[in-house]
């Protein structure tokens, strides 16, 4: 691919790269940690806001993954992606396992009766949402990395395409093109994934 990472380029403004940090923290260089902290913590934040709604929760989300690199920075691969790329895919998955198990405990935690009460108002909605939220993560999985990256980043997370580019370290002429694609599959499988529940045909097939 034309757009396939290659090695860490040097930083212009003469500060060390993300991969020079990581290869520091490696080695066991605290400061080395302090600076890509200070690099990524607020948008890291951000980004597990988002997804978890509660600060606190977004707060454990964040320390979580900051304790993952701090124990393992071997994990991080630089020739799969930007540094930024692999943090923040690293926050997002913590971050919906986070809501994934706070939901679980809640459901556990409801009380049981005899009574069997009628269905609340917007429940219907909320098992619908239910349903295309499980569609449009099933759809997510079809996707090349790169594109669910960006897709994750820019929906799930909130940011712009411009901060995408900065995040990931590639150009924004690529994650527009990235996202344009991801978008028009997408299409497709949904698509197919509504007209085989509804026997329906797509638009494209009539």
């Amino acid at each position: 691919m034309a757009d396939s990472p290659g090695p860490p380029a040097a930083s212009r403004d003469g500060r060390p790269t993300d991969f020079e940090l990581v290869q520091r923290l490696a080695q066991g260089d605290r400061s080395a940690f302090g600076e890509l902290y200070d690099r990524y913590g607020t948008p890291s934040y951000s980004l597990a806001r988002r997804i978890c709604v509660d600060p606190e929760l977004a707060e454990d989300v964040v320390q979580e993954a900051f304790l993952a690199l701090w124990r393992h920075p071997a994990r991080f691969d630089p020739t799969r992606g930007s540094f930024g790329t692999w943090l923040m895919t690293l926050v997002h998955h913590r971050a919906v396992d986070a809501v994934r198990k706070e939901n679980t405990q809640r459901r556990r935690t409801v009380p049981l009766t005899d009574d069997v009460s009628p269905p609340v108002e917007g429940s219907e909605h909320e098992a619908l949402v239910s349903v295309v939220s499980a569609e449009v993560r099933a759809a997510l999985h079809t996707l090349p990395e790169e594109q669910r990256q960006v897709i994750a980043l820019a929906y799930l997370g909130g940011y712009t395409q411009c901060e995408v580019a900065k995040l990931t370290g590639v150009p924004l002429g690529t994650v527009k093109s990235r996202t344009f694609a991801a978008i028009r599959r997408l299409r497709g499988t949904l698509g197919n994934l509504w007209a085989g529940e509804t026997g329906e045909t797509t638009g494209a097939n009539r």
